[in-house]
Formats: structure tokens, sequence, C-alpha cells
């Protein structure tokens, strides 16, 4: 492990989730501008707003400045913040109900905040792993995951890629 990766934290079965633990994201970010973007800049992709300082859901102007938003860019790139791998027996027995609260959970965050999205879902020989723009969704979709179902939910941040791994199994 080099000195910049973190330790993997799991929460055994039955064990409640600390949410006084927050991970501490390194703050560089290939994808996030390190220039201020003209305002309104709209996403040519996704039609977001950059608005205020933040992007949000709102009204393209007709004025806007044209630049692709952070989410739409890794979604070009093919290049996920977040890895969420799911699996075990239960997820093989519950796998349409644990698909739709992940998407669920998915479809909240994208709605409250246009840069954390689901970027796919993947099909694997012992369950499925869903890739997001966002570390922060990763992390909120592996909660909800233990928050129905407890199981084994497991964190590993590297710091020097910007990327989180979340692993549940039950």
């Amino acid at each position: 492990m080099s000195k910049h990766s973190k330790d993997t934290r799991s929460h055994p079965i039955g064990a409640p989730l600390r949410h006084d633990h927050v991970l501490k994201l390194h703050e560089h970010d290939a994808y996030k501008t390190d220039r201020k973007l003209p305002e309104p800049t709209a996403c040519p992709d996704c039609h977001a707003v950059f608005h205020r300082g933040r992007w949000q859901w709102a009204e393209v102007p007709a004025d806007a400045h044209l630049e692709r938003c952070p989410a739409c860019h890794r979604i070009h790139d093919r290049f996920p913040a977040g890895f969420v791998t799911i699996g075990g027996d239960y997820f093989k027995q519950h796998r349409d109900e644990l698909l739709n609260l992940v998407a669920k959970v998915g479809e909240r965050a994208k709605q409250e905040r246009p840069l954390e999205r689901i970027m796919a879902i993947e099909e694997q020989p012992d369950g499925v792993v869903v890739t997001t723009t966002d570390s922060h969704l990763a992390r909120g979709i592996g909660e909800a995951l233990h928050h129905a179902c407890r199981g084994e939910l497991k964190f590993r941040y590297v710091e020097e890629d910007n990327l989180l791994r979340v692993h549940w199994e039950r």
C-alpha cells in the first residue's frame, strides 16, 4: 500500500454506520476547472448551467457560454471517480430490488447535484459494478445498501487517483 492510500474500512453486520467519519478527499481533481467559468455557462451535453459558482439544473440562457460540465467530461472520457462493487448470494436473490435502490439513490443525487451521476452498471460474474462521476455518490450508494440490507461494506480511497472504491456484499 502506498503512503497515500487510505486503509480499507469495513462495517461488520449489525454495526451502525458512523456518519462522523468523513472521507477527506484530496482537493486536486483534473475534472474540476481551476479557472472561473464565465456566467452563465451551459453544458452542451446535459444542459446543466453553471451559475453563481456552481453547476445546477436550470433553463439554459440564450447567451450562455458552452462548456462541458465535469460529470459529462468524465462520462465522455469513461473515467469514473467511484466504483461500487455489489455481490454475494443475497444480491443474487434480490438483484432487481437492490438495483432499483441503486437507481433511486443515483437519480436523487443527480436531481440535487448535477455533477453526481451513475455512469454505468456493468454485469460481472458474481454481481455488478456501478461506476459514478463523483466519489460521494459511490459512498452514498454503498451506505444505502448497507442501511437497507446490512451486509459487509468496505471503502478504499486512493488519494493519488482521486478515486473511491466501495464494496458491498451479503
